[in-house]
């Protein structure tokens, strides 16, 4: 049997008070089960998500280092590095946040990324444009998987701290209630019982007293 709540007077007040409360973690209970269930779903799906997209960027980031060494076997190695030297760097990610379920999530875009090569045509090969567009492609896929890294963080975390909320209201806050609740009776049924004997008593007392 769970501890009673610590200080607590057997009075009807007090029993009314923890029956609210009882009521209302109960409610609470319910309310954050049903929010960790709902989370671990939305979790799973993501993880699902995931699990694509990295597929997605290895294949594209294979394919784009495949295209870079066939550019470096034609070129040579310092000639595609004196080009990479000539190409902008795409550093501008406009970052946001989504709420799911009252847990803020990522959301991550690069913007502006070119379709058009940025580098002279001397001296250069055709594999390495594909090469720089292939990796340019890349790039949406790398922000987006570092989005959906962010947002599984973020749910793990409040998954495990609803989990906790859930567990501490089912073990230990509703049996204290509960626990508390049934002292409150005992002792309230305790009370009528003795004063209703003394009130039987008292009753026999005087009617002996008038009979005498």
């Amino acid at each position: 049997m769970a501890d009673i709540i610590e200080g607590v007077k057997p009075t009807r007040m007090q029993l009314l008070e923890i029956r609210k409360k009882k009521v209302l973690a109960k409610n609470g209970h319910k309310l954050l089960s049903e929010k960790r269930d709902a989370l671990i779903s939305q979790f799973f799906q993501i993880i699902d998500l995931r699990e694509n997209l990295r597929k997605k960027v290895e294949r594209k980031l294979k394919e784009a280092y495949e295209a870079l060494l066939d550019a470096e076997m034609i070129m040579g190695d310092s000639a595609v590095e004196d080009v990479a030297r000539q190409v902008r760097n795409y550093d501008e990610v406009e970052a946001t946040t989504l709420n799911i379920m009252g847990v803020l999530t990522p959301q991550m875009e690069i913007q502006n990324v070119e379709k058009s090569i940025d580098y002279g045509f001397l001296n250069t090969t055709s594999k390495l444009d594909e090469a720089t567009f292939k990796f340019r492609d890349l790039l949406k896929d790398v922000v987006k998987l570092a989005e959906v890294e962010g947002a599984l963080e973020n749910l793990a975390r409040d998954i495990e701290k609803t989990k906790r909320r859930v567990n501490a209201l089912e073990h230990i806050f509703i049996p204290r209630f509960e626990a508390t609740e049934k002292y409150i009776e005992l002792a309230l049924d305790e009370r009528e019982r003795e004063d209703f004997f003394r009130r039987k008593r008292i009753k026999s007392i005087l009617a002996a007293k008038e009979n005498a």
